[in-house]
């Protein structure tokens, strides 16, 4: 029987709140089996871009990553968040260790064809380096990765945060269990976006494309959700999104993918 491993992807506006981050930092640290954290900060990087005078753009929840764009998310991502994270597990006696998929060469991608839309230095992962991974995970580590991978030529790219995550999930399944989460700061995916409580319980590949068609679900739910079917086709035990109660209580309300 193979142990279960927790990969736990956060993103949205727990990245931005402090206290919020805080409380689930916090849960994360006390979830008892082996674990690995995946995290994003795209409006970060967005709000630090303007400050910069830098143009932002979104291609369907995707961004696109000049030059100028590559050296703020790399900043941001690889350097404030994933360190700040990190040094706030250690502080709860979690023994985190801040990665980018350029340290120990983990991740590597190649940047994805200019056509039919030329996103910039955004990365398409080729592989995980799933043994340098596990040899973090038995010294009883917890590896804390940021959205910056690398080409093995000297070439940092930005990769969708939800992708990585997805692959290392992936990766870790042909020797753990391995359960997928989406942490954001919803219950789950909403009928409503403005109502809360209007959680899609249950979410197969035919109510996908329904909610798609009816643009319930649309702009940066629609990698999620690619990523979460992508991940159960490929050996992943459960695929799972929520909110940060979500983390210490799995009873709370939230949104259970399946074929």
């Amino acid at each position: 029987m193979k142990t279960k491993l927790t990969v736990i992807k956060i993103g949205g506006e727990i990245i931005n709140n402090p206290e919020q981050l805080q409380a689930f930092l916090g849960d994360f640290s006390r979830l008892n089996e082996p674990k690995v954290l995946v995290h994003g900060g795209g409006k970060i990087a967005t709000a630090l871009s303007a400050k910069l005078g830098i143009e932002t753009r979104m291609q369907e929840g995707r961004r696109i990553t000049t030059k100028e764009n590559l050296e703020v998310v790399t900043m941001v991502y690889a350097g404030l968040i994933n360190k700040n994270i990190t040094a706030s597990l250690q502080s709860q006696q979690c023994n985190a260790i801040g990665l980018s998929g350029a340290d120990a060469s983990v991740i590597v991608a190649s940047k994805r064809p200019s056509n039919p839309l030329d996103y910039g230095y955004v990365g398409d992962i080729q592989s995980i380096n799933s043994k340098v991974i596990d040899t973090f995970v038995q010294s009883q580590m917890v590896p804390v990765f940021s959205a910056i991978c690398h080409d093995g030529k000297g070439q940092l790219l930005n990769t969708n945060a939800d992708t990585i995550a997805t692959e290392i999930a992936i990766a870790m399944s042909e020797k753990y269990d391995t359960e997928l989460i989406y942490c954001f700061d919803k219950k789950g995916v909403l009928m409503d976006v403005n109502d809360d409580d209007s959680v899609v319980e249950k979410i197969n590949t035919d109510v996908y494309r329904n909610l798609r068609e009816k643009k319930v679900i649309h702009d940066g739910m629609l990698p999620k959700m690619e990523n979460a079917f992508h991940a159960l086709n490929h050996k992943v035990s459960k695929v799972m999104i929520g909110n940060t109660d979500f983390i210490k209580d799995r009873t709370e309300a939230h949104t259970l993918l399946t074929l």
